[in-house]
């Protein structure tokens, strides 16, 4: 971090009914424009209501290590309605994961949570990513090195990046960590989706020895943490 509507015809009154009184037909016009103009203030209020309900969603980018273990991790929160695995912090536009690992292009490993703030913020997201990686291991994470695997926090706009450093020095001043935080905080300028066979790993890949060695242990790890 110190890295820092079609109108409807009116249909006409009945000639005795205007014969006996000359106004009826205004009356009954004006009233049916009443009417019209009430439902139809009441459609816009119902609109307004639904749309009210229907909170658009937000998006975090987050960096701990393989994207892999990352996405596991996040995909089990409830109010988060995707992760996407994929590469944000470096200067080449399009990377592939070749590319990447090489270390050159300036990319982190990063995973885009669309999350429904209603039921999940921004500061509880925050909270599962200090936990779900080491963020005071410089370019590491377990058995993966590099800077590719640099702890990281993209932030979308200025609200995130007060409550990233407002967590920040919450933990530090609590001294969490037995070793400062190395975690980069800065502006999201482009995310790269990665490739497919990356996306949902853990969800395609149980069992597999990956799985088992490197995310099973870390989802333990963080249910427990998080009761």
């Amino acid at each position: 971090m110190v890295q820092t509507s079609k109108k409807t015809k009116q249909l006409s009154a009945p000639a005795s009914k205007s014969d006996e009184n000359p106004t009826a037909g205004a009356d009954q016009k004006n009233g049916s424009d009443s009417e019209k103009k009430e439902d139809k203030d009441q459609g816009k209020t119902k609109n307004t209501t639904s749309a009210a309900k229907e909170k658009k969603t937000e998006k975090a980018t987050f960096g701990g290590g393989c994207f892999w273990c990352m996405e596991a991790v996040f995909e089990r929160i409830p109010g988060v309605k995707s992760v996407v695995s994929g590469y944000a912090g470096g200067h080449i536009p399009n990377p592939t994961y070749e590319m990447v690992c090489t270390g050159l292009t300036g990319h982190a490993e990063v995973i885009q949570i669309e999350y429904d703030p209603v039921v999940v913020s921004y500061e509880k997201l925050l909270n599962i990513f200090w936990v779900a990686h080491d963020p005071t291991t410089l370019n590491r994470q377990e058995d993966d090195f590099g800077p590719n695997y640099r702890s990281i926090i993209l932030y979308h706009n200025d609200e995130q990046k007060e409550a990233a450093e407002k967590s920040y020095k919450d933990l530090t001043r609590r001294r969490v960590f037995r070793s400062p935080i190395v975690t980069e905080l800065v502006p999201l300028t482009e995310f790269y989706p990665a490739e497919a066979y990356h996306q949902d790993y853990y969800c395609n890949h149980r069992g597999s020895a990956y799985s088992d060695i490197h995310i099973v242990p870390k989802l333990r790890k963080l249910k427990q943490k998080l009761k």
